[in-house]
């Protein structure tokens, strides 16, 4: 076991099955250096479990776990491009989508549940610029949706 999936162990967590496409792409892709990760939504055992808008039917508290389950898929997702996440140099930038009731405006607070678990994860490797954008409606009627670009070395 790598020391980045026994500190995801230490944490109570297992690192998931990649989560299959919803359409033609791949889960993610390594160019040179990087890896970049396909949107990842919340999935757990092939469902979301908890649809909606972040600020009407989905409490920010709950989406905030829920990005923090994207980020535990999207590390699934680069592992299986680069077979050990030993090899990741660092998390370089976060993108998070929240698909979010019209008055809310709490996406940066949303986003810190992935942003939070890859910092208790990977240390200063999980150190990344980020940015969190409101949407009026995600995939499967996700509350959030989380992509990542991953330096990684051979």
């Amino acid at each position: 076991m790598s020391t980045v999936e026994a500190r995801i162990a230490e944490l109570g967590l297992t690192l998931p099955d990649v989560v299959p496409p919803l359409a033609t792409y791949q889960p993610a892709v390594r160019s040179g250096s990087y890896v970049h990760t396909a949107g990842q939504l919340p999935m757990v055992d092939g469902a979301i479990p908890v649809t909606g808008k972040v600020g009407a039917e989905v409490s920010p508290e709950q989406a905030k776990e829920l990005a923090a389950r994207c980020a535990l898929n999207g590390l699934a997702a680069v592992k299986s491009v680069i077979g050990d996440l030993d090899k990741v140099v660092r998390v370089v930038k976060v993108v998070g989508f929240v698909a979010s009731a019209p008055d809310f405006t709490g996406q940066p607070g949303v986003l810190n549940g992935a942003s939070e678990l890859l910092g208790e994860i990977l240390g200063e490797k999980g150190v990344h610029a980020r940015s969190a954008v409101g949407v009026a409606v995600l995939p499967l009627d996700a509350p959030v949706e989380v992509e990542f670009l991953v330096e990684v070395r051979d």
